[in-house]
């Protein structure tokens, strides 16, 4: 393979699958290519690692803070009320050793129960709200619940600052509907390269590939052919190969074009 650059906008560095070799997981990573990694926090005790795992790398692991649709309870509100307080007022204001990127993982998940259904709708509105206050992007997640999610999001469309629609595995309607939201992008992972996988062919019909960013979701969705194995930041080259064929591109544009746009949703 040829010697490239990429960022994993979505990895769980944090999580208990890397405790044991999270160096060595970081130091592959970087070999491969990754310039930055990041990383997402699901609920109130994973704000707490996700910041610590990017104390440990500094300006290579980015934190994102948010409660995760699936982690979403009864206490929801005192939960959010925490995590908030670990929010900068304002963007401009988040200096400091692991600077904030993005308010995530947020979102909606009805696959597995709507046991939380409103629950889940309201704190997905307020944590859009902490997007539109302090001028973050937002990291979303979303399954078998986009147009609720949708819904959400048109009432804010006008002053969000964007984000990405992590892991999208939709068709081309479900895609053009979302790019509806000019500053926000699809994130694209290991689903491109499975075998049952209609990605190939719904990316290039619809979406350019400046409204794409790379991620891995790991430990979970390791692409082909690492399939089945805890997945981690240094297998996106196998999503880039994929992209690139589908594209019709070189690699290196592909890697180009996914940096350019994290830098513009991040302010990289």
């Amino acid at each position: 393979m040829s010697i490239i650059n990429y960022i994993d906008t979505h990895c769980h560095l944090d999580g208990e699958e890397f405790r044991e070799d999270l160096d060595a997981v970081v130091q592959r990573a970087r070999e491969a290519g990754c310039t930055k990694i990041l990383v997402p926090a699901i609920d109130l005790p994973s704000c707490q690692s996700v910041m610590e795992v990017c104390r440990r790398y500094p300006d290579y692991a980015c934190p994102m803070l948010g409660l995760h649709p699936e982690e979403v309870k009864a206490d929801w509100k005192e939960v959010l009320s925490s995590i908030k307080q670990k929010l900068p007022l304002q963007k401009e204001r988040a200096g400091g050793e692991a600077s904030l990127l993005a308010i995530g993982e947020v979102g909606l998940d009805f696959y597995w129960s709507r046991e939380f259904e409103q629950e889940q709708l309201e704190a997905f509105e307020e944590q859009v709200r902490w997007s539109v206050e302090t001028r973050l992007p937002l990291m979303i997640h979303c399954r078998k619940a986009q147009n609720e999610m949708v819904n959400i999001l048109k009432r804010y469309a006008k002053e969000l600052p964007g984000g990405v629609f992590h892991c999208f595995t939709g068709n081309e309607t479900e895609a053009r509907q979302l790019l509806e939201f000019d500053n926000f992008v699809l994130g694209i992972g290991g689903v491109l390269t499975f075998k049952k996988s209609h990605l190939p062919e719904v990316l290039p019909a619809v979406v350019p590939l400046d409204r794409i960013v790379l991620e891995t979701d790991a430990p979970y969705m390791a692409p082909v052919p690492m399939r089945g194995k805890r997945n981690e930041s240094a297998f996106i080259r196998h999503i880039i190969t994929r992209l690139a064929e589908a594209y019709g591109v070189s690699e290196e544009e592909v890697c180009k074009q996914t940096n350019q746009t994290v830098a513009r949703i991040f302010s990289l």
